[in-house]
């Protein structure tokens, strides 16, 4: 794989960090802004609602700009937005720099994406993915649970100062690594944007983006509230949410590092294989939460099979959205957090039930319950062409 893709996954680092780092920091920021848990899970969403929103507006905006000054700017953008959110005593104004903060990632992620799929061989863009996102899935073993231990040790605003920091040597990285690129050699052969768009029409883009979308709200729904079942619910003192962030993290680089070497070829296979598991990991999670060694194994297991089904899924958004040069990789985006913004909410609403802590868990398996009853009656609509063979 090309050098600058592991660059743009050293600042997918920094940004996935942001984006997970709240599932161990929501109990001190309720505290510290007097809200409930369920309102500073609302952080989570509107994170998620900025990357929807501005995942096809930024790209649309940037397609015409240089993709080393576009990944340069959203970067410095986003550790900008983490130094505000570190200085605020109000909780809109954080809720507000979270939205900012999720522009520049979408943004920046939508550029990415396109860039590496660009970077590799046709027949390669699912390792490509694969590498970018493990970006993400280093940030959940070592960036969130660091940042949970930071901010047990020093208060949440410490790891946001920290994300804030880990943005400048990514920042160097792109400006060395990334090659210039002049404007017109880049729109050269570039469709219209209005062909572009016209991509979103096609059934088999439409289903696997909301079935990617409906994984990823089952892995938000429940990692997002993790912090308090291993605390409450399993009995565990606080520094175990970092172990229990570590094994959910390692899982999920297993995940998308397995998955990334099939979803070329065999994303059916992937699906085939991890999709009844996952709908079954759920609820048993919920079942024997209280129980650590069965929390600890479960948590491994559902990150590898959630970040293999997520990942498959949205290697299949890039190859159904190939004629979008420029804004296949929003279109990737946006699937994922649709399900990063839905999720929390519908597990925020199962807190208040009989469920309590453990609501979210049954939501998630409520969740992949939907997208594999959603899945089989189309088989045929997503029947693939000649990469996506989804449920075949």
């Amino acid at each position: 794989m090309p050098f600058p893709l592991y660059l743009l996954a050293m600042a997918v680092f920094a940004m996935g960090t942001s984006e997970f780092m709240l599932a161990g920091l929501l109990p001190d920021i309720a505290s510290d802004f007097n809200v409930t848990v369920g309102t500073a899970g609302v952080l989570t969403s509107a994170f998620a609602i900025g990357m929807i929103v501005g995942a096809p507006l930024v790209a649309a905006l940037a397609r015409n700009w240089p993709r080393r000054s576009s990944l340069l700017g959203f970067i410095l953008a986003f550790a900008a937005a983490h130094v505000l959110g570190a200085l605020t005593t109000s909780f809109p104004v954080l809720f507000a720099s979270r939205i900012v903060a999720a522009l520049a990632n979408a943004g920046f992620l939508a550029v990415a994406l396109t860039a590496a799929a660009t970077l590799v061989s046709p027949d390669k863009k699912g390792r490509a993915l694969a590498v970018l996102l493990s970006g993400t899935t280093v940030a959940t073993i070592a960036g969130v649970p660091g940042g949970a231990v930071l901010g047990t040790l020093l208060g949440w605003r410490a790891t946001f100062w920290a994300v804030a920091a880990l943005c400048l040597p990514a920042a160097v990285g792109i400006l060395k690594g990334i090659p210039s690129g002049r404007v017109r050699e880049e729109a050269a052969g570039r469709p219209a944007l209005r062909a572009e768009l016209a991509q979103l029409a096609r059934p088999r883009l439409i289903v696997v983006m909301l079935l990617g979308a409906l994984v990823n709200a089952a892995t938000f729904a429940s990692f997002t509230f993790l912090a308090p079942v291993v605390t409450e619910n399993a009995g565990l003192d606080g520094m175990w949410i970092s172990v229990v962030l570590v094994l959910f993290g390692t899982g999920s680089f297993v995940g998308v590092t397995v998955a990334g070497r099939l979803s070329d070829r065999r994303p059916g296979l992937v699906l085939a294989v991890g999709g009844p598991p996952l709908l079954l990991g759920w609820p048993a999670l919920a079942m024997l939460a209280d129980k650590p060694v069965a929390l600890f194994t479960l948590v491994f297991v559902q990150g590898a099979l959630s970040f293999a089904l997520g990942s498959t899924l949205i290697a299949c958004v890039l190859y159904e959205a190939e004629g979008a040069l420029t804004m296949a990789g929003s279109y990737a985006t946006a699937a994922l957090n649709v399900g990063a913004a839905v999720g929390p909410l519908v597990a925020a609403v199962t807190l208040g039930t009989a469920a309590g802590n453990l609501g979210p868990l049954w939501a998630s398996g409520l969740l992949i319950a939907v997208a594999l009853l959603i899945a089989f009656p189309l088989r045929a609509v997503v029947e693939a062409g000649r990469r996506v063979e989804v449920l075949r």
